[in-house]
Formats: C-alpha cells, sequence, structure tokens
C-alpha cells in the first residue's frame, strides 16, 4: 500500500518506521528540514520538505494514488486540514491525531462531517490504559479485546504467588481457572510458552482471560485485586486532564502536582473535582507533604522521560505505590525495563498500534478482518484479534489438527459475546472473533496462522 505521512515528530518516525518495515511504499513529509533530515537512513521511505496541507506537496507526494493519509503534525487544526485536502485530491483514506481535550465531546460530528476515515487522541489512549491498570494496580499492563470482554493481562511473579517452578500445565491443573499463559519475559528472552514450560519467580507473565476469570486466577494465587482509591499525578498534561476525570468518576481521589501557576488556574476550571497543587514536583519535600508515602498510586506525567523515571525510583523508595512511569523519548528501553519502574506508558506506541490495526484492516482479503492490535512481550511479539467473515481452511476443524506456524498460540475464540480459552476439540467458526498471540511479525489474515 501506498501510505503518506505528514509530520515527523515521535509519532510519525515511530509509524513510519513499521509500515516501511511491513514493506509498504512510504513518503515522510515536514515542514523542518532538520526533522526530515533526522529520520533514521534505515527507514526505507521517501522524504520531503514541505507544507503537508499544500496541494502542491501532497501531489508531488503522489496523494492521487496513495491508498492512506496519516498527518501527525503537532497541530490539530492542521491535521484535520491536511485530511480534507487528501480526501478531495485523491480519495484516499485519512488518519488525524486530535489532541485537544477541547475538541473531545466533537469528535465523532468532525470524523463524520469531514469525511475523515479515523481521529486518534494519543492522550486519552494513554489515559485509558493508565485507568484499565490503575483499577487492577498489581497488573503491569492491560490489552483489552473484544469490545472488554477478554483481556491480556501482564504481571511479574512473586515469591508468595506460589508459582516458582510450576509448568504451564501444572498451573492448570492446580488453580483451575480458565485462563490462558500467553507469553513470559525473562530477562532478555521472550517466549510463547506450550505447557511443559516452567514458570519462575521474577518472570514477567501475560495471561488471555474473561476479565472475571482472571480476576479469579488472581485471587487463587494472592494477588491483591482491588482498585487503588487515591492517585497522585506529576504534571498537569492533557493526559493527566484524561485520567483525572477517568478516575474521578471511578471515585478514585485525585491530587495533580503542577508547577506552571497558569496552568493549574486552567486544570482547576477542567477538573473542579480535583485537588491542584502548585508546585514543583521533584521537589522531595513537597512529596513528602503532599503524602507520597500513603499514595496508592504515583503517576508521572511530566514532558521530560528523565524526570519521569528519578521520579518513579524516589516513589518507588518511600511509598508502596503503584508506579505508572511515561516514556516518550528514551531508547535504552532494556535499561529502563531493567530498573522496575512498575508500568511504563508509551504514547507513540499506543497511537501507532492503532493505525496499524487500520492499515492491516485494510489490507485483509474478505476471510477475515484485524479487529485489535498490540505489540506485546517487549515489541517482540504481536497480540491480534481477528474477526472470522467467512468460512476457510482454519473453521470447522478441531484445533489440534491445525498446522499452526511456531510461536504462536490460539488465545481466546469470542463467540456471540461468550469468551472460551480453546482447547484442542474446539474450533473456529465463521462470526467468532478469535484472538492470536505470536512472535511472527505481519499477520494480516487468519490464515496467516498456518504454518506453509
Amino acid at each position: 500500500m501506498k501510505i503518506i505521512i505528514i509530520g515527523c515528530g515521535k509519532v510519525g518516525v515511530t509509524l513510519g518506521a513499521q509500515l516501511a518495515q511491513e514493506e509498504h511504499d512510504v513518503v515522510l513529509i515536514d515542514e523542518s528540514a532538520a526533522r526530515i533530515q533526522g529520520v533514521p537512513e534505515e527507514i526505507d521511505a521517501i522524504k520531503l520538505v514541505g507544507n503537508g496541507a499544500s496541494i502542491a506537496v501532497q501531489t508531488e507526494a503522489g496523494v492521487e494514488t496513495a491508498d492512506i493519509m496519516i498527518a501527525v503534525t503537532g497541530s490539530d487544526e492542521l491535521n484535520l486540514l491536511c485530511c480534507v485536502i487528501a480526501k478531495k485530491a485523491g480519495n484516499c483514506h485519512t488518519i488525524a491525531r486530535v489532541r485537544n481535550p477541547v475538541y473531545y465531546q466533537e469528535i465523532g460530528f468532525i470524523q463524520e462531517k469531514l469525511g475523515i476515515s479515523m481521529i486518534l487522541n494519543p492522550e486519552l489512549a494513554a489515559a485509558n490504559e493508565i485507568s484499565r491498570i490503575l483499577r487492577f494496580p498489581s497488573a503491569i499492563k492491560i490489552d483489552p479485546f473484544a469490545k472488554g470482554r477478554a483481556e491480556l493481562v501482564k504481571f511479574k511473579v512473586q515469591p508468595e504467588f506460589r508459582l516458582d517452578g510450576l509448568s504451564v500445565m501444572d498451573i492448570d491443573s492446580k488453580y483451575h481457572c480458565d485462563v490462558l499463559i500467553s507469553g513470559v519475559e525473562r530477562g532478555d528472552e521472550v517466549v510463547i510458552p506450550d505447557g511443559k514450560y516452567v514458570i519462575h519467580d521474577g518472570d514477567i507473565v501475560s495471561i488471555m482471560a474473561a476479565p472475571r476469570n482472571s480476576m479469579e486466577f488472581f485471587k487463587k494465587i494472592g494477588v491483591q485485586t482491588n482498585p487503588v482509591t487515591n492517585t497522585m499525578i506529576i504534571g498537569g498534561s492533557k493526559i493527566a486532564v484524561y485520567l483525572a476525570r477517568q478516575l474521578t468518576s471511578m471515585r478514585i481521589r485525585v491530587k495533580i502536582i503542577e508547577r506552571d501557576r497558569k496552568r493549574c488556574e486552567e486544570l482547576c476550571e477542567h477538573l473542579p473535582d480535583t485537588l491542584i497543587i502548585n508546585g514543583d514536583g521533584s521537589n522531595r519535600d513537597l512529596l513528602r507533604e503532599e503524602g507520597l508515602d500513603k499514595a496508592e498510586a504515583f503517576v508521572t506525567l511530566t514532558s521530560m522521560d528523565e524526570e519521569n523515571v528519578f521520579l518513579a525510583l524516589f516513589a518507588k523508595e518511600i511509598s508502596r505505590a503503584k508506579l505508572v512511569t511515561k516514556i516518550n523519548r528514551i531508547a535504552f528501553d532494556e535499561i529502563i525495563n531493567r530498573m522496575d519502574l512498575g508500568s511504563l506508558i508509551h504514547p507513540k506506541f499506543i497511537t501507532a498500534d492503532t493505525i496499524l490495526q487500520h492499515v492491516r484492516a485494510m489490507q485483509n482479503t474478505i476471510g477475515s478482518n484485524v479487529e485489535t492490535l498490540y505489540h506485546i512481550l517487549d515489541g517482540k511479539a504481536e497480540a491480534l484479534e481477528f474477526q472470522i467473515r467467512e468460512d476457510s481452511e482454519v473453521t470447522n476443524v478441531p484445533l489440534m489438527k491445525i498446522r499452526l506456524k511456531d510461536n504462536l498460540l490460539i488465545g481466546c475464540i469470542n463467540r456471540n459475546g461468550t469468551i472460551r480459552i480453546p482447547r484442542g476439540q474446539d474450533h473456529i467458526q465463521k462470526g467468532d472473533t478469535v484472538i492470536v498471540v505470536t512472535s511472527q511479525k505481519g499477520l494480516r489474515d487468519i490464515r496467516d496462522i498456518l504454518k506453509k
């Protein structure tokens, strides 16, 4: 597919790299020559300097033959204008990033009236992910599927869970919970386990289940499942606004510490039920005065990754709070992951996954369609949800008789709203949605799960 990306910031470059890796023809556009020059050479894309809202620039980029145009500049209004022009000039699918909370209630109207295929709000998506985690603070990450009827939950195995030395089959037979262990991270090793794989303390384990069944499993192994009752947020960003609204609606007390006085006044207007503190969130004495030692959750949302990391490390030392750390730019993933900063939130990856899901869906045959996509297990694997639209060689056959690709699991089948963790005798039917976990990248159709 031919894809034009306007805006070479963090999201644009991340997206360009992933789409180019999937062998799409990518064109990157940015007004800043410095940004274009800063795009890594290994990204196989055409790079143009110019105003993405200019018809001449879009024409030079090939909008008339493009399949998708994605606008992710720093301006919501410019993104929308780019999409309108692309729609008229090329009749391609259009995707716009719109971040301002002012437009939050109007997104549906804007999308329909301007004919835009998808409008994305990375800050809202990040807030959604954080609020899911704070509902279940023992989780590191929760990815929802089947409209929330199933979820992939990542957690760290602690000695008190008594899972050390048990195989996946042992855990299944001991606890009799309808869950599937779908992935294990151990140091630099990432595994999609079979039944004989043995779990050890310190492993990062991902399980697939319906929410009720995952809660039952965690209660049996002694994991706290109650949501937090109070949260301290450092930084009054857009994410903080969306998150505070969600948490207060869940009756979770929220305190935001923001150093800019004018921004504090704006936050007070937008968040009447949230306590806003004007102060330096990196001041240790202030954090102690505001009760960090008693906080049940501590969320760092400043614009500086380094500050977020150091604040999380400090909170870890003086409190037992659930830590959520936003990371935008730091590229040293292997070091960050070793620091045990709680749940890491990467807004650029959340946005890129959502757009990739849309692109994959457009590529599918009529047999199936990608409904949901997440990069999981430290980015080394994918979890995809396929809508089964017609019968094929993977339907109406017991799963035990299907020759699946290596390092691939059928994680879950959603049939008419009922979630089932599949066993060997189960089979896929037309109308199901099927969740697949695999380290095989780039699956676009349910038939891609088959070994050639």
